[in-house]
């Protein structure tokens, strides 16, 4: 038997195919040509067949014609001088009678990645677009967006994006789709297609005859439109308004997304909205897709920032089923915090409860926060509950117990006497960092009400040095320091045993510094201790409870359908730190602007703007503005500098992160020294919607110096100028993680 892809076989399969015979019967001339695509499947080298394919091609037969432009697009680029025989039988079947064969062939050439393929794909490609058969205008115009990113940084064939702009009255919707993502992608550089009045009214009007993937697609575009007329928007609304009851989850968000930002104006028409997809987000919630209800859930609770309890009435529908991944089950607790209510506060706590003895550890520790997060409203009842779990003796259950009530310790001080009765002989069971610095602390804050206190700690003082945490021992000093104040006559000798150690014995520097610090501070007095230990505490709602206070709805409307409420702000942030940055849908109240716009459904270029720190003023900065360098040297040289401010700064600088942190607001890069380089220079430039620029020079002498910031502006705008400063100052503070 021949080796596979061995000399052997291909000698056979060339055989095969070059033998008259074989060509003569199409079944079996298909099957050697489809077991070339097998070999070539299983990883073996059939280039070497290239010229006899090629005429396999040529056959009459679809089905061996879509195998050859398989193998042929694969082998292409290797074989470029050998790929133009196949070229020409493209082309010619770019005539052919039958539209699948036509289709089929305009796909094969627009999927030959080679150079200099545009001269011969643009004729049959702008044939395709005007093809009487949809099947083949729809393969053209998405070869239009293929061909378009071998071109590179060609510049963008007008006739062709007209041509487009003239297919989105398409009588086919699959056609009209089509265009509208092979027109972001050729225009991606000028911020994508643009959305006039005319084209976002005939998208509305064809939005019955889309398929459920179109009209998602459809609705996202018609972000980019702003109504010219409050009668214009609610016209546009009502056309929307049965696609929030689509059978199709991605139709409904992408609706009530458009919905949301359209009526940013009117937030009783958000509300109204969001009470209408109730129903759909929570069959969504249950459905049989893990990830389509793991993103239900996680846009439920970007609703219940903005409406608190929305979901009150349905609160059964959040209770994990036994068969559920674990991720659901932590979003599903997560929504049973914020749903609880003096009606079913019982029977969220009785369902939470029993999470707690669940077999995954990680889940039984986030069932227990859940129900110490509910103490904060209904203390009385969840301090029941976690002292009760605490007779269970579990490690894992009661480190999650005493952290529980650490943070509700601090955050109701009138559960501290029920707090403290508990905690006796936790200190037997918990063997983990998190649990260790919870159970320390609480001893320390609140060790007067807890009489054998001084020798729980005094335990944790004589195993110190096993011991494998420093943030542990750091705790314990800590702890130990403040309970020698209210009992100093239990703690005075292991105080001083356990500095000892932390200064003299101790090999970790966190450790030593910290005790080094309590030594000298003892020397100073037990009333300067106090008064840097006992001082006022911090006020809760700065901290924890921040987050719990009510959103607008218009400051997550635009992040509604993204993927940013499943990552969350921060890490999506993060994740989009280095990627191009997307349109801001920021819209001003519905005004007349004239007729603009309204004669075509072509409609000239315009950038969109993003809007930056609106409450610094009404600064908006334009994207990608092109200033020479030379142009900014003559213009820097001719103005005087109108801000001058020195940042703090430490270590050495990263150009490519301060240039990416400033391109996402917008501020571009004119000329950056290499990172090493003494002293260190930068300049750049933005503009703002009215024409005014702004010329900064950062300025680093040498490294753990002031990093000195230089602005110089066109025109002057005091209020502009300072809200700029502070986008200057958030973007690259955010690169040198300072606090302004």
């Amino acid at each position: 038997m021949p080796y596979l892809g061995g000399e052997e076989a291909l000698r056979d399969l060339r055989r095969a195919l070059s033998n008259p015979h074989v060509q003569a019967e199409p079944l079996r001339y298909r099957a050697a040509v489809l077991r070339v695509i097998r070999l070539m499947t299983q990883g073996a080298d059939v280039s070497g067949l290239f010229a006899e394919m090629v005429k396999a091609g040529a056959a009459a037969d679809v089905v061996q014609k879509k195998l050859v432009q398989l193998y042929v697009c694969a082998h292409a680029p290797r074989m470029p001088r050998l790929a133009l025989l196949a070229v020409n039988t493209l082309r010619r079947d770019c005539a052919d009678p039958s539209p699948a064969v036509r289709g089929l062939a305009l796909r094969g050439l627009c999927d030959l990645r080679m150079p200099g393929m545009q001269e011969y794909v643009q004729q049959p490609l702008l044939s395709g677009l005007r093809d009487r058969a949809s099947y083949v205008r729809r393969i053209a115009v998405l070869g239009c967006a293929k061909v378009h990113r071998l071109q590179g940084d060609a510049e963008v064939d007008g006739a062709l994006v007209n041509e487009l702009y003239s297919l989105l009255r398409d009588q086919d919707p699959i056609v009209v789709v089509n265009c509208l993502r092979a027109l972001e992608e050729i225009l991606k550089k000028e911020g994508g297609v643009v959305i006039n009045k005319p084209i976002a009214h005939h998208l509305l009007n064809r939005m019955a005859d889309l398929d459920q993937w179109g009209q998602s697609e459809v609705l996202a575009f018609l972000l980019r439109y702003r109504p010219r007329s409050e009668e214009e928007l609610f016209n546009i609304l009502s056309l929307l308004d049965g696609y929030l009851k689509s059978s199709s989850p991605s139709v409904v968000m992408a609706a009530t997304k458009l919905f949301l930002v359209l009526a940013r104006e009117y937030p009783h028409v958000q509300a109204d909205v969001l009470v209408r997809v109730k129903g759909p987000l929570l069959a969504a919630c249950t459905s049989e897709s893990r990830e389509l209800c793991f993103t239900a859930l996680c846009h439920v609770r970007q609703i219940l920032s903005s409406l608190p309890g929305h979901f009150s009435s349905h609160y059964k529908k959040f209770f994990c089923s036994y068969s559920e991944p674990h991720y659901i089950k932590c979003q599903k607790m997560e929504v049973l915090c914020e749903l609880v209510n003096d009606e079913n506060v019982q029977q969220v706590l009785e369902e939470l409860k029993g999470y707690c003895t669940d077999i995954s550890v990680e889940l039984a520790q986030g069932a227990i926060s859940a129900i110490g997060s509910i103490a904060r409203t209904y203390t009385e009842q969840c301090v029941g509950i976690l002292t009760e779990l605490l007779g269970l003796q579990q490690e894992h259950i009661t480190s999650a117990v005493v952290q529980a009530f650490r943070d509700l310790v601090w955050l109701c001080p009138q559960c501290t006497d029920a707090v403290c009765q508990a905690l006796p002989g936790c200190e037997d069971i918990i063997q983990d960092s998190e649990g260790k610095q919870a159970l320390i602390w609480l001893l320390g804050a609140h060790g007067e009400k807890v009489p054998n206190a001084p020798y729980v700690l005094e335990d944790f003082v004589e195993n110190v040095k096993t011991e494998v945490f420093p943030a542990v021992k750091m705790e314990l000093l800590t702890a130990l320091v403040r309970l020698f104040l209210s009992r100093p006559a239990e703690c005075q000798d292991m105080l001083g045993r356990l500095l000892y150690h932390c200064i003299e014995e101790e090999k970790d520097m966190s450790v030593r510094d910290r005790g080094l610090f309590y030594y000298r501070l003892l020397q100073s007095g037990v009333d300067e201790v106090k008064r840097v230990l006992c001082s006022p505490k911090s006020d809760p709602s700065l901290g924890l409870l921040e987050d719990q206070t009510e959103q607008p709805v218009n400051t997550w409307a635009s992040e509604f359908n993204t993927l940013a409420p499943i990552y969350g702000k921060a890490r999506w942030a993060l994740v989009t730190a280095h990627q191009p940055g997307e349109p801001c849908y920021a819209f001003s109240p519905c005004t007349d602007s004239g007729n603009r716009g309204t004669g075509s459904l072509i409609s000239e270029g315009s950038k969109e703007v993003l809007k930056v720190h609106p409450d610094t003023g009404s600064l908006t900065l334009i994207p990608d503005v092109v200033l020479t360098a030379e142009q900014f040297e003559k213009t820097w040289l001719s103005l005087d500098i109108s801000c001058q401010q020195s940042l703090p700064w430490v270590g050495t600088v990263h150009p490519d992160t301060i240039q990416t942190a400033l391109h996402v607001v917008h501020i571009q890069t004119i000329a950056m020294s290499k990172a090493g380089v003494q002293p260190w220079k930068a300049y750049f430039t933005a503009q703002d919607d009215s024409g005014c620029l702004f010329l900064t020079e950062l300025l680093l002498e040498a490294e753990d110096s002031g990093m000195q910031v230089a602005v110089k502006q066109s025109e002057a705008k005091p209020e502009a100028l300072q809200a700029f400063m502070s986008v200057f100052r958030t973007a690259v503070g955010a690169v040198a993680g300072l606090r302004s």
